[in-house]
């Protein structure tokens, strides 16, 4: 029920309740009710109404209410990250490009020494200039209700990847998009397409499986597998901000914030992450 429609309803419902009265008095009522105790017995008419009807009517507009809130949080969120993606992108981003740029041009020496140290500088700022890349694309491309279907926007992330990187992924996704708050699908998205991208750099594999499934209730739980390498060489839990775990690192960050589970385990030779609600 639109807004207008329950503010239109709770001033009317008093007026209709003490004209119905007064037409029933009346009409039907004066042979065996005084004037004094029709009265007397109007107002409690009234109360008594109000009290069964305009209250769920109250109800609903405050939790109306809540969901404006909500969503108007959501909206502050989402043109606070475009506003952060902005200054990254004229800021760091630029600058971090002019450097790599410079350091493509510089010669290398005929040291082994000097050559070697070119190459790991020029390594790691390509690395840096990728991850800043990524926080700007997951700042300012996350999925909301206000650009495409979200499970849309899920398919389109893993064509982009299989795409961009030649790896498989399987996708099988039944989690109904009811369970999920406009805040939960941005970040689940933004921890999808972590672990993809983890996966891509760290873990050596060909084929990725994604699912999503409804656990419970009004629960949830979302796995990304790989045939990748595993803990052997990557770096097993608790997680750090290192390399090769920065990406897990913050996607078990995401999830603590939203108060979700966060397992990452090795089984028959796959890796996995999982999410839960």
């Amino acid at each position: 029920m639109l807004y207008k429609n329950l503010k239109s309803l709770i001033l009317i419902i008093p007026t209709i309740t003490i004209g119905i009265w007064e037409y029933v008095r009346h009409a039907f009522l004066l042979p065996y009710i005084s004037m004094d105790l029709g009265n007397w017995l109007a107002p409690i008419i009234v109360f008594l109404v109000t009290v069964t009807l305009l209250r769920q009517l109250f109800a609903m507009m405050e939790k109306l209410q809540d969901e404006l809130q909500q969503e108007k949080a959501t909206t502050a969120v989402l043109e606070e990250r475009e506003k952060i993606a902005g200054e990254l992108h004229d800021g760091i981003a630029q600058s971090l490009f002019l450097l790599s740029v410079r350091v493509d041009r510089m010669k290398q020496t005929s040291s082994g020494e000097a050559s070697e140290a070119y190459l790991n500088l020029r390594k790691t700022l390509h690395e840096v200039n990728e991850y800043v890349r990524q926080a700007i694309a997951s700042l300012r491309y996350p999925a909301t209700a206000n650009t495409r279907p979200w499970l849309e926007s899920l398919h389109h992330l893993i064509d982009e990847y299989i795409l961009d990187t030649g790896m498989n992924v399987h996708l099988k996704w039944s989690i109904s998009e009811q369970r999920l708050s406009v805040k939960e699908k941005v970040e689940l998205y933004a921890s999808i397409r972590e672990a993809l991208i983890n996966v891509y750099k760290h873990a050596q594999a060909a084929t990725i499986w994604i699912l999503g499934e409804n656990d419970g209730a009004d629960g949830w739980k979302c796995t990304v597998s790989d045939d990748g390498i595993g803990f052997s060489v990557r770096e097993s839990p608790p997680l750090e901000h290192s390399s090769g775990g920065f990406g897990l690192a913050i996607i078990q960050d995401r999830a603590a914030e939203m108060k979700w589970e966060f397992k990452i385990f090795r089984n028959n030779e796959k890796t996995t992450l999982e999410l839960r609600r």
